[in-house]
């Protein structure tokens, strides 16, 4: 009587903890506060997606853009890796962008992002150009939604379909955290430091759980300019 009670025992245990294993969730919800992402490129893009907008039709063939993973420029470290963008701002009103999904949170949800942006710039604060600086008059966005950003046409103009703003000025959707300035007094490409610290951006997730990512450069720079972004940090407070 002793074993039959104990193998039903038995029984019931290991039915209990099958029970119990088939109900927890293969990926639990990501905690609603700490580091959500912490990217450095060393090894690829990660999931990154480059694209740009603003501008017209008529300069497709003049903008030129380019999006790569690859070393940084002399006289920084060429071994190290970054999501490069590249573009000829004939439309005086260029914003290159990247992209990537951050999925596993808790759907439904609103979150406060820190972006946290490392990026290498060649230009510094008292440079001039066509249109406006590329330092100053080049500012730097981050922002969030649930809704893919994409690049849009509407008659012969192409856009963005999420609300981020015009230059200095953000949106609904991207917050400006800074300019191209390098911090120097002459042209050479540095590493530089940008976020939205004491301001942070509330995004709600899909039912999914699924937030886009996107970081960008409006500029109000006429001529060529690289980009190079070599860490991206979002946490959620």
């Amino acid at each position: 009587m002793k074993l039959k009670h104990i193998s039903i025992s038995l029984l019931a245990l290991t039915a209990l903890i099958g029970f119990s294993c088939q109900n927890e969730p293969d990926n639990p919800p990501t905690p609603s506060t700490g580091v959500l992402l912490n990217e450095s490129f060393a090894t690829g893009a990660n999931g990154w997606e480059g694209n740009f907008t603003d501008y017209q039709t008529p300069q497709d063939s003049l903008m030129k853009f380019t999006f790569e993973h690859t070393g940084l420029p002399k006289p920084l470290n060429e071994a190290q890796k970054a999501l490069r963008l590249y573009g000829e701002n004939r439309s005086d009103d260029l914003f290159m962008f990247v992209r990537r999904k951050l999925t596993n949170l808790t759907p439904n949800k609103e979150y406060k992002l820190l972006f946290e942006v490392e990026l290498a710039t060649l230009h510094p604060a008292g440079s001039i150009g066509i249109g406006g600086s590329p330092a100053t008059s080049v500012f730097l966005k981050a922002g969030a939604s649930a809704t893919k950003p994409e690049k849009t046409k509407t008659g012969d103009a192409y856009g963005l379909n999420l609300d981020k703003g015009n230059q200095a000025e953000g949106g609904k959707d991207m917050v400006v955290i800074g300019d191209m300035a390098n911090g120097k007094t002459t042209e050479e490409y540095t590493l530089i430091q940008r976020s939205n610290a004491g301001k942070p951006f509330t995004v709600k997730t899909d039912a999914n759980g699924e937030v886009w990512l996107i970081l960008g450069t409006d500029s109000g720079f006429e001529g060529n300019q690289s980009i190079y972004y070599t860490r991206i940090k979002v946490t959620a407070l």
